[in-house]
């Protein structure tokens, strides 16, 4: 099943809607960033049950974006890879920085 299409403000004035959206992706940017790190710097025995969920989780959101419509949904690409930096880092604080406060943009 696919994810919903993201509906962004591109094409709209919403004002804050596109920074709201480079946030989130940059937020989503940095993730990728921190996954990529730890597993080039972390060449020691990895448990490879764990490490198949995390690149399903990857390879679900790239999946996404890859879409040939051109629609994908931030929503779920967001939630998968900080779902897979989750399995990795065991860091919650991260997880869902998609709590923005959408009035604050």
């Amino acid at each position: 099943m696919s994810p919903p299409p993201y509906n962004s403000c591109r094409n709209k004035s919403c004002g804050g809607g596109i920074r709201l959206e480079q946030r989130r992706l940059h937020h989503i940017q940095n993730l990728a960033y921190d996954i990529m790190e730890k597993m080039n710097t972390e060449k020691k025995d990895q448990d490879m049950e764990h490490m198949q969920k995390i690149i399903d989780y990857l390879s679900r959101a790239i999946g996404s974006l890859t879409d040939p419509t051109g629609k994908f949904s931030i929503d779920y690409v967001e939630e998968k890879v900080a779902s897979a930096h989750y399995l990795l880092f065991q860091n919650e604080k991260k997880l869902f920085r998609k709590t923005f406060n959408k009035q604050s943009v």
